[in-house]
């Protein structure tokens, strides 16, 4: 099974640059995107000409913002949207397709902004998503993927030392909030494969960061343990184009 994950920020302009070609091409047999800023039913009508996948998604309350949607070759046995918790469930972050031997969530999590403003909102939408997570877990195995909005450590940006605690997406509270997801039992599978290759999957639109490699990874796929084993490879894909992110990839057996 092969399954790709893309931050696509904003499918309706992701699609003039490509992007069903992009899914056509990689033959993937499901395709998660994230930060798809267009509502449920701009979704559909963006990809259209997308054959041989259904689509669901979760579009958030406020037009033109974050969104996430699953394209999937098969039929989940179900699909759901949020936590179940109101104040973090109208920015349309959360989707879980249910498959027969595992649960998929794509997540797009929370920025913490400018001037870390929403540091504080951040850590209790981190400590949710863990117990959300964990409840699915409690059923079947999980695999979990999407912009986490975090590098976990020195290794996965190219500027640490000048970011930690001054910059979203590199401060302890963030790096502690995904420890916690880790540490219900999941495995960062990349890194578990790669422990020490320097591989970035986002690059700010300023100062020619992607030209110059001044990366950051924070998309990820996670995995129960249980699943551990099925993991063939884990990819990050940096010949692809048409967002400020690009997509990662799990392959099982």
């Amino acid at each position: 099974m092969h399954i790709i994950s893309w931050n696509v920020n904003g499918v309706r302009a992701s699609v003039k640059k490509g992007l069903i070609d992009i899914i056509h091409d990689s033959k993937a047999d499901i395709y998660c995107l994230q930060e798809t800023k267009a509502q449920d039913d701009q979704v559909q009508e963006a990809l259209e000409e997308l054959k041989g996948y259904k689509i669901y998604s979760n579009s958030a309350t406020k037009k033109g913002y974050s969104g996430v949607a699953i394209l999937s070759n098969n039929e989940p046995i179900a699909v759901t949207v949020d936590m179940g918790i109101e104040e973090h469930d109208d920015e349309g972050r959360v989707i879980c397709a249910e498959y027969a031997d595992f649960f998929l969530v794509n997540v797009y999590v929370p920025n913490s902004g400018a001037g870390l403003k929403r540091l504080e909102y951040r850590s209790t939408w981190d400590n949710a998503f863990k117990n959300y997570l964990k409840n699915l877990q409690n059923k079947k195995p999980i695999i979990v993927t999407g912009d986490f909005n975090v590098a976990h450590s020195a290794i996965d940006l190219k500027n640490d030392k000048s970011n930690y605690n001054k910059t979203s997406g590199y401060t302890q509270t963030e790096i502690d909030g995904l420890d916690g997801i880790l540490s219900i039992g999941l495995k960062d599978t990349f890194r578990e494969l790669h422990p020490d290759t320097v591989k970035y999957s986002f690059w700010s639109m300023r100062f020619n960061a992607r030209k110059n490699n001044a990366g950051w990874r924070i998309d990820y796929f996670l995995v129960s343990e249980k699943l551990l084993p099925k993991v063939k490879d884990a990819i990050i894909d940096n010949d692809t184009f048409g967002s400020d992110h690009c997509p990662v990839e799990l392959i099982l057996k």
